[in-house]
């Protein structure tokens, strides 16, 4: 009797132990951010631009890191951002967009910012009232268009494309990248554009030198040799989930999309496993 009594008084505390450290790495995972830095070397980038740092936040979905999100702007600070790209699904149908202001006004005082459109924003039917709040905070809305952007002499082209989810009659990706074109010849270009599960069978072939996608939350659950378990969708070993990727089909060969793991989950119910929320800093290098 003495021996069960003793086994069940020590069992409770490793019990206790154990989903106290499962709930703080649950924590951990979900609510602080790592800065992770990528290179990506093109030979046709300009000479201006060697060096030039882009930060790429994508699908936050209301999630706060702090408060007015002080300790994401203080992560993006110390990126020290040339540019700041804002790749969709900043909002959802939870969070409304007053949350964003605070964010916005810090990330246009840091640098540049352009923002495209995510399916959430279309879906949420919040983007009547995130237009003007981009414009009042100084966020450029890449909404199917493009900027010329110069930095030491040399010049690149910055465009967006609106998810799919907007105006039935917006402008396709390739009327966006024929313009592109038009304006720059064959200069060097990067593309915003939210769904990373749309580069190979749609912005591939558009002829950007690079791509930069969120959309994919990282495959929610990251594991060991995996591209993440499951998407949003619940479909398992999702593929164009986190970082660079190449396309080698006929038409777009070379073609390279970057995709960010995002910030935010989305359901809300969802939660990250080995995949925490990213703020990820692109170096662009001529090679």
């Amino acid at each position: 009797m003495d021996k069960k009594r003793k086994r069940k008084n020590t069992a409770l505390p490793l019990l206790l132990a154990a989903l106290t450290l499962a709930g703080a790495g649950l924590w951990w995972g979900n609510y602080t951010i790592s800065t992770e830095e990528y290179t990506f070397t093109s030979r046709r980038l300009p000479e201006g631009w060697d060096g030039a740092r882009i930060v790429v936040l994508s699908d936050l979905h209301g999630r706060r890191f702090g408060r007015d999100n002080s300790r994401l702007l203080e992560a993006v600070r110390k990126a020290r951002p040339d540019i700041i790209a804002l790749v969709g699904d900043l909002v959802d149908e939870w969070s409304g967009t007053e949350y964003l202001r605070p964010l916005l006004r810090g990330l246009t005082a840091m640098a540049p910012t352009y923002f495209v459109s995510g399916n959430h924003e279309w879906a949420a039917g919040a983007m009547s009232e995130l237009t003007p709040l981009l414009k009042e905070c100084g966020v450029t809305y890449l909404s199917n268009t493009f900027v010329t952007l110069e930095r030491n002499g040399g010049a690149i082209a910055v465009a967006g494309i609106d998810d799919p989810n907007g105006f039935a009659d917006q402008k396709t990706p390739q009327e966006v990248a024929r313009d592109v074109r038009d304006a720059i010849g064959d200069g060097f270009w990067l593309l915003l554009a939210h769904r990373n599960t749309h580069f190979e069978t749609d912005y591939a072939a558009l002829g950007a030198d690079l791509t930069l996608s969120g959309h994919g939350h990282g495959g929610l659950w990251r594991l060991p040799f995996t591209d993440g378990l499951v998407d949003t969708n619940l479909h398992l070993f999702p593929s164009f989930t986190s970082g660079f990727y190449h396309c080698n089909d006929e038409g777009c060969e070379g073609a390279e999309v970057f995709v960010s793991r995002g910030l935010g989950n989305s359901p809300k119910w969802a939660f990250r496993l080995f995949n925490r929320p990213q703020v990820a800093v692109i170096t662009l290098k001529k090679g």
